[in-house]
């Protein structure tokens, strides 16, 4: 049974302590204990989820586990992961994997030394819509891609305090299209501004992605009341409408109009199930590091456009 840990019990980390206590009820992992700055917030987690906190990570490192999810501020991703790293621990590090392009690749390249697992939580790819979508992708039923569009629109979180938009939300959709088209971005475009945050932490944006064949179109903000999420795929054959909140996906061409069967689950446990499974049985992620580096470099180089006003190329 894998021993399991998680670090970072704010709002997205305690529902990863959720998943591996529902887990460990079914007696999968064991859920050895959660650490947290906030020695209250971990406390109560702890309790909830009938495992132990702790103030300091570093503690929680020492106590050989076999994988954590590391769910701490982006700047501290580096620092949190490369410790339980080094003690031999596999790591499923929340998105974006780190705060800069440099960071990521001390996280990927320790991480292949020590032999562990390294996936990045980038949650959409675990969306049953998401998954249903790439699989009709791959059976023809759009015929040749020609442009995805996400919208990523909402009110602002509380909790997000370190970085903007473009790198707290735009990631999302920088990674799911990317995985669509099944290539990487070559070329960003970005246009983006501030309307209630301070100078540098843009609060909406509208991204253009380039591919060899077809494009992205991502737009999101914190400005919006309410929460959407949506994407919108025009292939050479058909179109197909999906809304990530509602987990559903229908089908357009020009004789007919059809709804995808899909099975509603959380996200979330899908990508720790799947995470788990890899750690188990040493198979590479469907969101590995490199994954991870590459939509990272991605939406900071739509900050950079979004700066200069420029088409930026992407080193793939």
């Amino acid at each position: 049974m894998l021993r399991v840990g998680v670090v970072g019990v704010g709002m997205m980390g305690q529902h990863h302590a959720r998943v591996y206590s529902e887990l460990a009820k079914e007696e999968k992992v064991e859920l050895v204990g959660v650490a947290d700055a906030n020695f209250e917030r971990a406390r109560g987690i702890a309790r909830k989820f009938g495992t132990i906190p702790y103030a300091d990570y570093r503690e929680l490192a020492r106590e050989n586990l076999d994988a954590v999810s590391v769910a701490v501020p982006t700047s501290l991703h580096k620092d949190v992961a490369l410790e339980f790293i080094k003690g031999g621990a596999s790591v499923l590090v929340e998105k974006p994997i780190a705060d800069t392009i440099e960071n990521a690749k001390a996280i990927i390249i320790a991480a292949e030394e020590m032999g562990v697992t390294l996936m990045v939580g980038h949650i959409e790819r675990f969306n049953p819509a998401v998954m249903r979508l790439k699989e009709l992708i791959s059976q023809g039923e759009l015929g040749k891609l020609v442009t995805i569009s996400a919208k990523r629109v909402g009110p602002m979180a509380a909790r997000i305090r370190d970085v903007g938009i473009i790198i707290d939300l735009g990631v999302h959709d920088i990674d799911v299209i990317s995985y669509l088209f099944g290539e990487p971005v070559r070329t960003v475009y970005a246009r983006a501004g501030n309307v209630v945050h301070p100078a540098g932490v843009e609060d909406h944006a509208l991204i253009t992605l380039g591919f060899d064949e077809g494009t992205g179109i991502v737009e999101t903000n914190w400005l919006t009341p309410h929460k959407t999420r949506t994407l919108t795929v025009v292939g050479t054959v058909g179109i197909a409408y999906l809304d990530y909140i509602e987990q559903n996906l229908k089908l357009y061409n020009s004789d007919w109009v059809k709804e995808a069967k899909i099975r509603r689950r959380e996200p979330l446990r899908n990508e720790i199930e799947h995470f788990l499974e890899c750690v188990e049985e040493g198979k590479n992620p469907i969101v590995d590091g490199k994954g991870g580096l590459h939509a990272l470099k991605v939406a900071l180089l739509a900050q950079q456009s979004a700066r200069t006003g420029e088409v930026t190329e992407v080193e793939v």
